[in-house]
């Protein structure tokens, strides 16, 4: 029989399960996500001996922790600001292009997942040079139901270059609305909310 793999045995912290982290290590997280947002260039690093695919994968590692409490968070403006100025984004919609058109259609998404008592979970993430692959589910911790489910495909240059390349497909398990309110301070892309927390 084959045996199940953690996709986390080598990550910062284990993003698996629809299990909050303690306060003080969400705030590293996000701190973390700030710093590699400021180590990116306006264009596309080349990949050198200098600058090697397993750095950038290895960079991609560090990355992933600080990306899932961004998006636990609604942290808005650091999830937009990983974007390059002319990402790709496939979708069943249609293709998106360049990082306003992309933000404005991801916002949405973003809502949904920073609703109160939901939280997601990535059960499923791999990596292989600037690939970078998961599956994810969120849960509504009310009535103990995974609400929307799917799975992301990014392109991450690392620290220096960002998410170039993003294909995503989501699955919706019922009608979900947010609140006028959350979608407005989504939308504004502000440090607003309040970190979620176990303690």
């Amino acid at each position: 029989m084959t045996k199940q793999t953690n996709y986390y045995n080598d990550l910062l912290v284990d993003y698996s399960k629809p299990e909050l982290v303690s306060n003080e290590l969400a705030v590293k997280l996000l701190r973390d996500a700030e710093t590699y947002i400021s180590l990116r260039n306006d264009t596309l690093p080349e990949i050198t001996i200098e600058y090697s695919l397993e750095q950038v994968e290895q960079e991609n590692k560090h990355w992933w922790p600080s990306h899932c409490e961004a998006l636990r968070q609604g942290r808005g403006d650091i999830l937009a600001s990983e974007y390059t100025d002319d990402v790709v984004y496939f979708c069943a919609k249609k293709p998106f292009y360049g990082r306003t058109t992309v933000i404005n259609e991801e916002v949405n998404w973003w809502a949904i997942i920073a609703q109160p008592n939901v939280t997601i979970a990535w059960p499923i993430v791999m990596f292989n040079n600037e690939v970078v692959y998961s599956e994810w589910s969120c849960f509504e911790g009310e009535a103990n139901e995974i609400i929307a489910e799917g799975n992301e495909t990014l392109l991450r240059r690392g620290h220096k270059g960002g998410c170039y390349l993003k294909s995503q497909q989501i699955n919706l398990f019922r009608n979900i609305y947010v609140s006028d309110e959350l979608l407005y301070w989504i939308r504004r892309l502000p440090n607003h909310l309040s970190v979620k927390s176990d303690q």
